[in-house]
């Protein structure tokens, strides 16, 4: 087996800015290779960055992905689930056009990577599957009313402790971060202090705490079926 076989690899959606692309830094910075996921990334001047323009919802962008980071690294052992839609709306103010986004990207997009992923991952011993998630999940907060984020993240977080449990004997470890409001491009400067305001620490989390979260997920072989919140002590109560 050649070095670059051996060389871990992992694959993260939604990679192209905010908590995606900081994600790629720190798997690289860990020395994994990286494909990189996303309808608007670019090119990486990086050999080790693959990047790979798709919708997370068409089954084909999950199959370029897969086959991508096999043929030019030989392997997937890492998946990071960022891509994600949030949108926060009473709940008979939902279109079928925010049903329908938030289900295919949310949903859609988890279901074909992962599906495709996991079945890699098992062919070769082993890997690791992180969905990034809401705590609003766990704790709803009239203030932010977002069902659809609740219905599909929510999902997510279920199928999260489903699969951990279905393959904690077969090397698939699966988890997920759950995090409170984070300072990332989807957030206005202007809504910042809003968004501070629900979190019982009155402050916004930054990008580096999703992100160390992640890690330490990577490196935690023990650690399988956990929902990691990241939020302020959203979780915890108001």
């Amino acid at each position: 087996m050649s070095i670059q076989q051996q060389q871990k690899v992992a694959l993260i959606t939604g990679a192209s800015k905010g908590i995606g692309a900081a994600l790629v830094d720190a798997y690289r910075k860990l020395g994994y290779a990286v494909v990189a996921v996303s309808r608007t990334i670019s090119p990486s001047d990086d050999p080790d960055v693959l990047t790979i323009q798709g919708d997370v919802a068409d089954r084909a962008t999950a199959e370029e992905a897969i086959a991508a980071a096999v043929g030019r690294f030989g392997r997937v052992d890492a998946l990071v689930n960022n891509a994600g839609i949030f949108v926060a709306k009473p709940f008979t103010d939902y279109t079928l056009d925010d049903y329908a986004a938030m289900r295919a990207v949310n949903l859609d997009g988890f279901f074909h990577i992962t599906q495709l992923a996991v079945a890699r991952m098992l062919g070769q011993g082993g890997g690791h599957v992180v969905t990034i998630t809401t705590s609003l999940v766990d704790n709803a907060d009239a203030r932010v009313p977002s069902v659809l984020a609740s219905l599909t993240k929510g999902g997510l977080q279920s199928a999260t402790k489903s699969l951990a449990i279905e393959y904690a004997t077969r090397g698939v470890r699966v988890n997920a971060v759950s995090p409170g409001s984070i300072k990332t491009p989807m957030h206005p400067e202007e809504t910042h202090e809003a968004l501070a305001s629900l979190q019982p620490v009155r402050r916004m989390g930054e990008m580096s705490d999703v992100v160390d979260a992640v890690v330490f997920l990577e490196k935690a072989p023990f650690v399988t079926g956990e929902i990691l919140h990241v939020d302020g002590g959203v979780s915890a109560g108001h």
